[in-house]
């Protein structure tokens, strides 16, 4: 496995493990949904232990809730922390977000109230969530399409509170900004800097759905030229952050996701010459 966390990566994706194994081509890392693994066997977990052989995996949770009202889950906090310790996880990150109200799971990543309320209880869940995971925890910035009731803050300065407060790392979605400022009648890049980006550990990248006037971020596209854009210029102001790319629906052939993360990486090199070379 390799030691080192950098460069671009892609998600280890069920549809790719006939041919994740046998790719010649460059992966960096990739990167798992730890719900598809955490106390679950089968050829899923034969696959990560031998992906586990050539790449660093890290894990990127859905379901943790670090907004949400309900008590955390410790046993899957538990079960969370084996897997997390086996990958050898640098951090683990999740969304700032609910997901689950009165055990009810929604499937889907809703948002908070952007307030100093709501910045005070996801800073208080996020910073148990490191302390069961003994880890560092990033934030993603996620997408929503409507403001909460009792807003007071722009949702750039909500993602900063709650990360200072926390003091923990941000996963800076560049699609998700991308798609709320066309939504929200923003510009991308003012949302983009307004966001805490010295906190970034890691970006995503991923394409959207066009519906009407509505960007809908479903993760089964192409990255688009403007979110190329954006990305470059982080990186200028940023540095080399660890780039992932995600395609979570209508899944192409892996050399497909691959040419994407090429893509990136050239990105990353023109904006960033030499980041290879550095420890």
């Amino acid at each position: 496995m390799a030691d080192e966390f950098k460069g671009v990566g892609i998600g280890l994706r069920h549809e790719h493990f006939d041919e994740i194994l046998e790719t010649k081509r460059r992966v960096d890392w990739l990167e798992i949904v730890p719900e598809n693994y955490v106390d679950i066997g089968g050829r899923a977990s034969r696959i990560l232990d031998a992906c586990l052989e050539r790449w660093r995996v890290i894990a990127h949770g859905v379901s943790v809730s670090l907004g949400g009202p309900d008590p955390l889950d410790e046993d899957y906090l538990r079960g969370l922390l084996r897997l997390c310790d086996k990958i050898e996880a640098p951090f683990y990150s999740d969304h700032l977000c609910y997901s689950a109200i009165d055990g009810i799971e929604f499937l889907d990543l809703l948002p908070l109230p952007f307030n100093d309320e709501a910045v005070e209880h996801s800073a208080q869940r996020i910073e148990a969530v490191a302390d069961r995971l003994e880890r560092q925890v990033l934030v993603e910035n996620i997408t929503y399409y409507a403001t909460m009731p009792g807003s007071h803050l722009q949702p750039g300065a909500f993602v900063t509170a709650v990360a200072e407060a926390a003091d923990c790392g941000l996963l800076l979605d560049v699609n998700n900004v991308y798609c709320n400022a066309k939504n929200h009648g923003r510009d991308p890049m003012t949302m983009l800097f307004e966001l805490p980006w010295e906190r970034a550990k890691q970006v995503h990248l991923a394409g959207h759905l066009e519906e009407g006037p509505r960007l809908l971020d479903n993760h089964g596209a192409p990255v688009v030229d403007e979110v190329w854009a954006m990305y470059r210029a982080l990186l200028e102001k940023a540095g080399p952050i660890p780039t992932l790319i995600e395609w979570d629906t209508d899944i192409p052939a892996l050399d497909r996701v691959l040419d994407e993360a090429d893509r990136a990486r050239a990105i990353m090199d023109e904006a960033c010459p030499g980041w290879e070379r550095e420890p």
